[in-house]
């Protein structure tokens, strides 16, 4: 399915853009490792996250690409489940492949999204700022899109 989707300032914990002591490197840095062991590796992407609102849309879990139980990536909280989805996103004529990053919402203690985000892992992306409209290509087996 192809949708519309804007861009919009996140949180700013993935990237370490907030600069909380506890993850001064970013919450995606500090996971890195962790997804790596159970193989998925994420070295190949910006260490932060996209956010965007596919609004009106909402989504609903189908059947992720990856997903971790119990992932103990930080002494400040308690273990986190993730589920990754494949997403590509067309902006300014270029094509990028990427993840749907998404902790579990049952056991994400912190920075809780709207149904109506999405958090994407991308290749940095030049040019591309708060505001942008851009596609957004997902799987339809990986993620329901409904209004």
């Amino acid at each position: 399915m192809k949708i519309k989707a804007k861009v919009i300032p996140g949180y700013g914990a993935a990237s370490g853009k907030n600069k909380d002591p506890r993850y001064s490197k970013g919450t995606i840095a500090s996971q890195l490792s962790h997804f790596k062991e159970r193989g998925l590796d994420l070295s190949p992407y910006f260490p932060g996250t996209l956010n965007v609102n596919i609004s009106p849309y909402n989504y609903a879990i189908k059947e992720s690409k990856h997903f971790f139980e119990q992932v103990n990536w930080s002494e400040h909280i308690s273990a986190e489940n993730f589920y990754f989805f494949d997403i590509t996103l067309l902006f300014d004529n270029n094509k990028y492949e990427g993840l749907v990053y998404m902790p579990d919402p049952k056991t994400k203690e912190e920075h809780k999204q709207s149904s109506s985000t999405l958090e994407l892992i991308l290749p940095k992306i030049e040019n591309l700022n708060y505001g942008a409209q851009v596609d957004l290509v997902i799987e339809d087996s990986q993620l329901a899109i409904f209004k």
